[in-house]
């Protein structure tokens, strides 16, 4: 498959770093086949107005991060803006909706907060000027109120900032706008005189929240947007908190499952990820039993998993499809390479299958947790000394070595399992030494 140069570089700069690339993930997408035509019919769906809710469970390392942003790049694609939340007890609680709001809009690129709100005043100033109406500024007010008039019996605030903005820009003060952009994306200790301005009060709060999301929605949707893809990632985190907040943060998450079925958010598309401890266990969704009955999925033999179900697994990568992506990932490097025709003879697919193996060895022989190291390890270590020295050979000048500095926690587990002489799988393999005289 040929892609352009800026894709290429990207993917092999985030994969010689060790990160999962922000772009060209179609490409690398292996084992995901079997998701597309139900994702891209829900995608399908959101966009004509409706609303998706979707959990992913896999254990660490099974690739939620990467079927995540492959997700928000297909949606991408299609039209969608996208935006990513890690939820953390620190950075964004949960049961904070209105912290989960900023970083909705703090995580939003291409386009960016600040492009969606300029874009429909844009359109909103088009649609006025194409009325024929003798006062084009009245028209667009105009409009405005139409356009948010179901928003405003939610958040009346949302709107009333919306015109202080535009006021703003009009009157060319820039730094007024640039405060009021702000407190309207959720920003904290936005000055009283800009708040004034507004004749709004206060900092956005947990009830605000969603009145504010569904104001955004509009916004995206006017805008010739098909709607907002959001992703709430690490949501297994929650497992590690404090009771009472474990509890308010599963709540959340069922109020807005709730509002997502309920149509208050049209256009809107959330992605869940956890692991598969966080939808069993006592300490995760289990302890909310309405959130448990909404999540719940009978999962029986992996080959009739029903991609269409509020939750899907993962299973991760099996030997044939680590030897799949290498290929794939030298193939894309080849394209840019000084001599493309010595890539693939030096690193063939006998040699890819080789380095595989013996990563996936150094890890427990738990394939599912080695793709990351593989592919920087073949990238950095492989490919660009064959791209770069004439007589570099791998298969004579390069040993496979792991530092346990280099390893994420569940690589550095799955590693020390792999020491043991005889690694046990269940409680009552466990041999215990006992000195006959205790």
């Amino acid at each position: 498959m040929q892609i352009s140069t800026r894709r290429r570089q990207e993917i092999v700069d985030a994969l010689r770093r060790g990160t999962v690339p922000q772009q060209g993930l179609d490409v690398m997408a292996v084992g995901l086949d079997r998701f597309e035509t139900a994702i891209d019919d829900e995608l399908r769906v959101v966009g004509n107005g409706g609303a998706q809710f979707k959990a992913v469970r896999g254990e660490y390392g099974s690739g939620k991060t990467f079927f995540s942003r492959w997700l928000t790049e297909r949606a991408k694609a299609a039209g969608f803006a996208t935006a990513e939340v890690q939820i953390s007890e620190s950075e964004t609680p949960l049961h904070k909706l209105e912290t989960v709001y900023r970083r909705i809009v703090d995580s939003m690129s291409a386009p960016s907060f600040r492009d969606v709100i300029d874009g429909w005043f844009f359109v909103l100033d088009g649609d006025a000027r194409e009325s024929g109406a003798d006062d084009v500024d009245q028209a667009t007010e105009e409009l405005l109120e139409q356009r948010l008039s179901s928003v405003s019996a939610q958040a009346p605030a949302f709107a009333q900032v919306l015109r202080a903005y535009r006021r703003a820009i009009a009157a060319g003060d820039r730094g007024h706008a640039d405060a009021l952009l702000a407190w309207l994306g959720g920003q904290p200790h936005v000055s009283a005189a800009v708040r004034r301005s507004a004749g709004v009060r206060g900092d956005i709060d947990h009830f605000q929240a969603f009145g504010f999301l569904q104001g955004l929605l509009t916004v995206l949707r006017d805008s010739d947007y098909q709607g907002l893809v959001l992703v709430l990632d690490e949501v297994e985190t929650l497992q590690r908190v404090r009771s009472d907040i474990r509890e308010r943060s599963l709540n959340a998450l069922r109020q807005l499952m709730d509002e997502v079925d309920g149509g208050r958010f049209p256009g809107l598309y959330v992605l869940m990820t956890g692991t598969p401890a966080f939808y069993d266990g006592q300490q995760g969704v289990q302890r909310l039993a309405p959130l448990a009955q909404r999540l719940h999925t009978d999962f029986g033999d992996p080959r009739f998993d029903n991609p269409r179900a509020v939750q899907i697994r993962l299973h991760g990568f099996d030997s044939s499809h680590l030897v799949e992506l290498g290929t794939r990932v030298r193939d894309i490097y080849a394209q840019g390479a000084a001599d493309p025709a010595r890539i693939t003879s030096v690193v063939d697919d006998d040699y890819v299958a080789l380095l595989a193996s013996a990563v996936a060895g150094d890890l427990g022989g738990r394939t599912g947790v080695a793709p990351r190291l593989f592919l920087k390890k073949l990238v950095a270590d492989v490919l660009d000394r064959v791209d770069q020295f004439p007589d570099y050979d791998p298969r004579r000048d390069y040993a496979l070595t792991v530092n346990d500095l280099e390893l994420t926690p569940a690589e550095r587990q799955a590693a020390a399992l792999g020491l043991r002489p005889d690694p046990v799988s269940r409680a009552d393999e466990i041999v215990l030494e006992i000195d006959p005289e205790f």
